[in-house]
């Protein structure tokens, strides 16, 4: 039994040390590209992701420990290579997620088979990879993805109604309804309404809504606006709003990706980073849906706002039946979100991604360089930032030079986001203490419990 044990160490060091840290980008790519290929709306998206990486993770993490796992715990088999393992996980839940794509994903599994020589780590990589991914995969049947999207559009001021110029949506009118990945319920971190407003009538009247009705139609018309050249690049950065692009959380795994390079992270490590990242990412579209459309307040789109101001009751807002928003422009976005405004994906996305990061560096200050996916570059764009903060509150601001939200919308799910993303930082994937640290804090309250006794507390 000993020899046993210690040949499973053995196997463990030496592999661990030679794994590639790039297993977890290699994969993660493959999940964008099918993003790009297949499109759809911000919520099954993040969805896969979360899957995705929790599953890569489950891994990783049952070679190497080190940390709690997500909702699975098996015993990793004798010889089981972390990254291999991993791969193996990753072309399993791509397969469920995109079986149009298997040949793809298989391609790639085997080139990554066919260089490891020893059978039994090879069989057991995949034996490993396969209970990680059933796990995760069992974990989501019937997690509310297929419900009906049943939806009774408004009528009245406020209420969200489908905007040009296809006229579409709505998207994802059942996400309120998704299973969280971490929440205990959906409307855990609902930041309520700007203002406190507890009606449609309170909130058009807010000074929080007339603020930023002035602020976009004038920052976010198509024609005549007052946009600086940086606010017009800002705006298309993060967009990505585009079937053919890696979407709103694509752009923020593109960022994980920059980090992990940047900092020189570990297989375990950028394990961690992703598959935290895309838990977060995975609840954030179901806060931000919930806001969307399980509250009394579906809030219209800046076009539909500002087309109909004039009959919002509000004297503030002087209406213009003739303004458009940036984004319908065919060379920007040509369309405005199928989706009530209130809150930002965007701004939720970006808050949670934020909140991750700055709690798995331990730090906000952080100077990195990130692109886009957004079409509306035709030569490669980057911006630099020096710290998780900015980056996320230029993210929610960029939608308003677009013209497709209001700055409520933004603040508020920044507000979300960023709660959201420090609860799954706090909860999950935490850290093991090392065997020793647990003799420290065992022998540590042995003595304070004799202080206590001594001194007759």
């Amino acid at each position: 039994m000993l020899a046993t044990c210690l040949r499973t160490v053995v196997i463990i060091a030496a592999t661990s040390a030679a794994a590639s840290a790039t297993t977890i980008v290699d994969w993660n790519n493959h999940w964008l590209e099918s993003v790009r290929v297949t499109g759809g709306p911000p919520g099954p998206i993040s969805r896969g992701g979360a899957m995705v990486h929790a599953a890569m993770f489950n891994s990783v993490n049952a070679v190497l420990g080190g940390y709690t796992p997500y909702e699975f715990n098996v015993a990793a088999p004798a010889g089981a290579l972390p990254d291999v393992a991993a791969a193996q996980a990753a072309r399993d839940v791509l397969t469920h997620l995109y079986p149009t794509r298997a040949a793809i994903f298989d391609a790639a599994l085997t080139t990554q088979l066919n260089a490891v020589a020893d059978p039994v780590a090879k069989a057991a990589s995949i034996q490993l990879g396969q209970a990680a991914a059933g796990s995760i995969i069992a974990l989501r049947a019937n997690d509310g993805m297929d419900a009906p999207q049943d939806y009774v559009i408004g009528t009245n001021p406020g209420d969200w109604r489908k905007t040009g110029p296809d006229f579409g949506g709505p998207a994802s009118p059942h996400w309120p309804g998704l299973k969280p990945f971490t929440m205990i319920t959906p409307n855990q971190f609902n930041p309520g309404m700007p203002g406190g407003s507890s009606s449609m009538t309170d909130l058009l009247n807010s000074p929080e809504y007339t603020a930023s009705y002035i602020d976009v139609k004038e920052k976010g018309a198509r024609f005549g606006s007052t946009r600086t050249a940086e606010e017009e690049e800002i705006g298309s950065f993060w967009a990505n709003d585009r079937d053919g692009t890696y979407k709103p959380p694509g752009h923020l795994n593109h960022m994980a990706q920059v980090l992990s390079q940047q900092n020189n992270l570990s297989l375990k490590d950028e394990a961690r980073l992703f598959a935290m990242l895309n838990l977060a990412l995975g609840d954030a579209g179901v806060v931000a849906w919930e806001v969307k459309y399980a509250t009394d307040m579906d809030l219209w789109r800046p076009v539909t706002g500002i087309n109909l101001g004039d009959t919002d009751g509000n004297p503030l807002t002087e209406g213009d039946p003739n303004w458009e928003p940036w984004s319908n422009d065919p060379t920007v976005n040509g369309f405005t979100p199928p989706f009530p405004a209130y809150v930002s994906g965007h701004a939720t996305f970006g808050a949670a991604a934020s909140a991750v990061f700055r709690n798995f560096f331990g730090t906000d200050d952080m100077t990195y360089t990130i692109g886009t996916d957004d079409p509306f570059f035709t030569t490669p764009v980057f911006r630099t930032f020096d710290s998780f903060t900015d980056a996320a509150l230029e993210n929610a601001r960029s939608r308003i030079y677009l013209g497709v939200h209001w700055q409520i919308d933004g603040d508020f799910g920044y507000l979300a986001g960023t709660d959201l993303g420090d609860h799954v930082a706090a909860n999950f994937l935490q850290a093991i203490p090392e065997p020793a640290t647990f003799t420290a804090l065992l022998v540590g309250s042995l003595a304070l419990l004799r202080r206590r006794r001594s001194s007759g507390s």
